[in-house]
């Protein structure tokens, strides 16, 4: 195994790292979106997970944000003709890492960068990035940010440069993951740094769960206009059998009823107009487990 090198730490974002995304195409079978230099094909693994490469059109350098399932990934990078150089891992669920192994045997030079939070849980990385670390794919740059909730030692990784974030199970399309091992409290802080980023901010998901998310989402925030239209425009692209995302920053504080806490029409429909946002969020957090 060789030595843990040093990771960069991030610098202040520049504004004009801000880009601003075109509009996605989506397909079940795997999308992909070209933004110079990054490009991001998305695919299917497992019964609802999403597989997502990261390619470098400057280097070749390829990442794969978590490995769900390998054959997904392995067929994905064939088909394309990318070689895989990297594996960023968000958190230890076998949904998540269950097809390193591998990918590994098959690439045995890729370069596995873990949760710096949850080491012991994620064993084998060759580095361990956390809070404000920058990991370097090619030319490409991600800086870390920690997000405590779903797991304890739960990863994102933003490529600002490129506008991308890669959320994991922290935050879904129109929801967010449960609250395994940290209180919803500590979740709705972990989101909410999430909702801090330029709303141009293009999130990639760890599942599609976007139709149920809807449906829980429109009962909580019923005079939400945005929301309604979101879901007839979701209720379609999955019946036409399309991918729900990426989505936006935009547009999840829009619709997504997990950073819209603090909105007096939602805290109204919930009967919680006076409690603290957080109180909010963890409310909403439990009627979501119970739907």
């Amino acid at each position: 195994m060789p030595r843990e090198r040093p990771l960069q730490r991030a610098r202040p974002e520049p504004a004009h790292a801000r880009l601003t995304a075109p509009a996605p195409f989506f397909s079940l079978r795997g999308d992909m979106e070209k933004q110079m230099p990054a490009i991001v094909h998305q695919f299917m693994c497992l019964d609802d997970n999403f597989g997502v490469l990261v390619h470098d059109s400057v280097t070749g350098a390829t990442a794969s944000i978590d490995v769900p399932e390998g054959a997904p990934v392995l067929n994905a990078l064939s088909e394309i003709g990318w070689t895989l150089t990297h594996i960023l891992v968000t958190h230890h669920h076998k949904d998540h890492i269950g097809g390193v192994d591998e990918v590994r045997r098959r690439f045995p030079d890729v370069e596995i960068i873990g949760p710096a939070p949850d080491r012991a849980r994620v064993p084998g990385a060759h580095r361990y990035a956390g809070e404000g670390d920058v990991v370097k794919v090619g030319a490409l740059s991600a800086r870390v940010i920690e997000t405590p909730g779903h797991t304890s030692g739960h990863v994102c990784y933003h490529f600002y440069a490129d506008g991308l974030l890669f959320a994991g199970d922290t935050l879904f399309a129109m929801g967010c993951g449960r609250a395994f091992e940290a209180p919803a409290q500590v979740l709705y802080s972990s989101v909410m740094k999430l909702a801090a980023l330029p709303d141009d901010t293009r999130i990639y998901c760890g599942h599609e769960y976007t139709l149920s998310n809807a449906r829980f989402a429109i009962k909580v925030d019923p005079d939400n206009p945005r929301l309604r239209e979101r879901l007839v425009e979701v209720e379609r692209l999955r019946a036409a059998g399309e991918a729900t995302l990426p989505t936006t920053m935009a547009l999840e504080k829009a619709t997504n009823p997990f950073l819209r806490a603090a909105d007096p029409a939602l805290r109204k429909a919930i009967g919680m107009e006076t409690a603290a946002d957080a109180d909010v969020f963890a409310e909403l957090r439990e009627r979501k487990n119970k739907s």
